[in-house]
């Protein structure tokens, strides 16, 4: 029997072809996930890399003054330097004041997949991590609600059953697709899929508005929250007066063409 092969031309076509329809940003989901080629490490434990990469949020709430202040403190269960979110210039009896000491990147992203690491000390332990600026995946020990522990904000119940406690590490997967715009208009809400320690917390969450108004993040004084603009934005991660703890924090940069955000984790 004859075989007939295809041509050496349409061989490398189809890997090629094969090739660019491999997801993308494949990586390990949970703590300690490495970042994939490509991926940027925004914070590694290091002041320099805080000081490189990061800088205060100044929205109409902002109380602190450069350099940040958050600290650079031993990590309490492993090896290294880890950040803190306990910014003195926050006053203890002004605990819940978010946006006076938030700190962002100051490169803006628009999609991307983004991996953190957290680690609450206290009960009651607040902070969060804001995607673009504007969209608020919730650090909150012991709320379960729509509010509370890794919930898109007021958007999701908190899959507070994921969640590993206090004096542990906790860890964020994230692939973000950022609103969509057509002649100025809004088209398409920005959409998410979250992992929580390892394990799917929320698939391709259509994300209605900013929350918590122009003190949490950039739109939040737009038209309730709902005027989103066509202006990419930094990661921020939240102060509230709290000892939250951050590392291994890295970011890939994507571009997803159709509104989905669902994702399987690679080795």
């Amino acid at each position: 029997m004859k075989i007939c092969r295809a041509p050496h031309s349409f061989t490398v076509l189809s890997l090629a072809i094969a090739s660019s329809l491999i997801p993308i940003a494949r990586a390990a989901v949970g703590v300690g996930a490495k970042p994939p080629a490509g991926a940027e490490v925004l914070f590694n434990g290091s002041r320099a890399m805080l000081d490189a990469k990061w800088i205060y949020w100044q929205g109409p709430r902002f109380a602190a003054s450069m350099p940040i202040k958050w600290k650079i403190v031993d990590d309490p269960v492993d090896q290294g330097t880890v950040l803190s979110s306990d910014d003195p210039s926050i006053a203890k009896d002004a605990k819940g004041k978010y946006g006076m000491a938030d700190i962002v990147t100051k490169k803006p992203y628009r999609d991307f997949r983004l991996h953190v690491e957290f680690l609450v000390m206290k009960p009651g332990g607040n902070s969060g991590v804001y995607l673009q600026n504007r969209y608020e995946i919730q650090i909150q020990d012991g709320v379960k609600t729509k509010h509370g522990m890794g919930a898109v904000i007021n958007e999701t119940e908190s899959p507070y059953h994921l969640y590993k406690g206090l004096g542990v590490w906790n860890s964020y997967d994230i692939q973000f697709r950022a609103a969509r715009f057509k002649d100025g208009k809004l088209t398409e809400r920005a959409r998410v899929t979250v992992y929580f320690n390892g394990q799917k917390a929320h698939a391709n969450v259509d994300i209605q508005k900013v929350w918590g108004g122009a003190n949490s993040g950039i739109d939040g004084g737009n038209d309730g929250g709902k005027g989103i603009t066509d202006v990419p934005a930094g990661l921020k991660l939240q102060a509230e007066g709290h000892d939250v703890r951050f590392r291994n924090v890295w970011i890939k940069e994507l571009s997803l063409a159709g509104p989905d955000t669902d994702f399987a984790p690679g080795a």
